[in-house]
């Protein structure tokens, strides 16, 4: 699941990424109204955490502008408790509202509440041949093996599942699952398929990951083109 945090206190954002990306879910932060706007408008995002006073353009414009044409979950943040500020945030189309400061457990709790009020999501279990990925309690078994993974060993793996087929650069692979523009002197993306390998297909006979050199990875099936 991926998260937008619109929040332009620096460390209350990189506090919010933590706590989010330690519960699973893949986040997303910029500091910006205008730009939290255009990313809400142009990715599919399963809850947005927006700050109501922004650069730029504040929440309730942001909120206001967004309800046009996506009805993505909206929990508002305010360090103003106003029974007002509430209120107009609410009839402007926000879906909840929290004000600072907060304890993060609570944050995770509406997050998790207003990402089942959604939109429905993809399935939330991914079979390919003898994989079974189960998204929402991230869980995975390969020929009934239960196999353990790390935070972002799932979100990679969860990833390639998804674009099964598809071969993924490290570019693509990098800003999804590391929130990181590539860097060519960077080899975390190898680090982690080594190590994502290692778990998945070493044991087994059919291998899923699949490098294409020169361009990325891949998870393919047998008789899948």
């Amino acid at each position: 699941m991926r998260i937008l945090v619109v929040e332009d206190e620096q460390k209350a954002g990189v506090y919010i990424k933590k706590g989010l990306e330690e519960a699973g879910y893949l986040v997303d932060v910029v500091g910006d109204g205008a730009e939290g706007l255009i990313l809400a408008k142009e990715e599919n995002y399963d809850v947005i955490v927006l700050d109501v006073m922004l650069p730029t353009m504040d929440g309730w414009s942001v909120v206001r502008s967004l309800r046009e044409t996506k009805a993505t979950p909206v929990l508002f943040l305010t360090a103003r408790d106003d029974v007002q500020d509430r209120v107009r945030g609410l009839e402007l189309g926000a879906d909840d509202y929290l004000v600072k400061p907060f304890a993060f457990v609570e944050l995770l709790a509406r997050v998790r509440s207003l990402a089942r009020r959604g939109p429905p999501r993809e399935s939330d279990l991914i079979s390919l041949g003898d994989l079974e990925i189960d998204v929402t309690r991230r869980k995975v078994r390969r020929g009934g093996k239960r196999i353990d993974l790390t935070p972002r060993e799932f979100a990679l793996l969860q990833l390639l599942a998804r674009r099964h087929g598809e071969v993924l650069s490290r570019t693509q692979i990098a800003s999804y699952v590391w929130d990181m523009n590539f860097d060519s002197d960077t080899n975390v993306v190898e680090v982690a398929i080594r190590r994502l390998r290692a778990k998945i297909d070493d044991d087994f006979e059919v291998k899923l990951i699949q490098t294409v050199r020169g361009v990325g990875y891949v998870i393919n099936t047998p008789g899948h083109d």
